[in-house]
């Protein structure tokens, strides 16, 4: 029997185990939908009725899955403080807790439903591509996180020296400026702060020109990665 439910919960290589896993990923997806819709004003009734049937009904579905995955599984305290262990039981647990209270702190545990985007993650093999293809780029990104975060502080240093005296209602600070190049960095510029001076200007550019290249690098790390996944995947085939 356990053998039985080992296989539908993890071997998603037999027929009966993908079809549980798509399953799964088809409720994790409604019950996200029926959560949104539940934030819509004027629901009828009837529809709010339905929306917490259909939620106790997932959650009860999801609680039986993460019982049944703990039974089966060979180290079960290994399992239950694993990532997709302590994920399984953060999708269900927000439930029973706000259930019975009308404590409005308590109640911020519902947002918690949202990780069950996060259980996704074991049934797509696409995702499970991505995840081996950001561990072959580690180094790399850790690396380039380094880097782009000295670049980020040299930039707020730089533009608060151009713009404090000229605009110190902006640029009061060091910290007031790093929101600054975070979004010249990121190439967002929303213009809630900008240099008025000839030298912050040209300062921007050379920023401007830098964060280019922090969108570039990380994009071009990960594609190789990828590249590489889907070979390793390939030739194994």
């Amino acid at each position: 029997m356990l053998k039985t439910i080992d296989r539908l919960l993890n071997d998603t290589s037999s027929k009966t185990g993908k079809s549980f896993a798509y399953v799964i990923q088809l409720l994790i997806i409604l019950s996200l939908i029926s959560f949104s819709i539940g934030t819509l004003p004027d629901l009828s009734l009837q529809t709010k009725e339905g929306l917490r049937y259909f939620e106790a009904f997932t959650i009860y579905f999801f609680t039986i899955e993460y019982l049944c995955r703990v039974i089966v599984a060979h180290k079960k305290i290994k399992f239950i403080f694993s990532f997709f262990g302590i994920i399984d039981l953060l999708a269900v647990l927000p439930f029973y807790i706000s259930t019975g209270f009308d404590l409005r702190a308590i109640r911020a545990f519902r947002l918690f439903r949202l990780i069950r985007i996060l259980k996704l993650f074991k049934y797509n093999s696409a995702i499970s591509r991505f995840h081996r293809a950001l561990i072959i780029a580690k180094e790399e990104l850790v690396l380039f996180s380094f880097v782009a975060s000295l670049i980020l502080y040299l930039s707020a240093v730089g533009i608060y020296y151009f713009e404090h005296s000229a605009q110190p209602q902006h640029f009061k600070s060091v910290f007031h400026s790093l929101w600054w190049a975070i979004t010249t960095l990121t190439t967002v510029g929303y213009g809630d702060m900008y240099p008025i001076t000839i030298g912050g200007r040209i300062f921007t550019f050379f920023v401007l020109m830098a964060g280019l290249g922090i969108v570039a690098v990380p994009t071009g790390l990960i594609a190789s990665a990828l590249s590489q996944v889907r070979n390793e995947d390939q030739n194994n085939n």
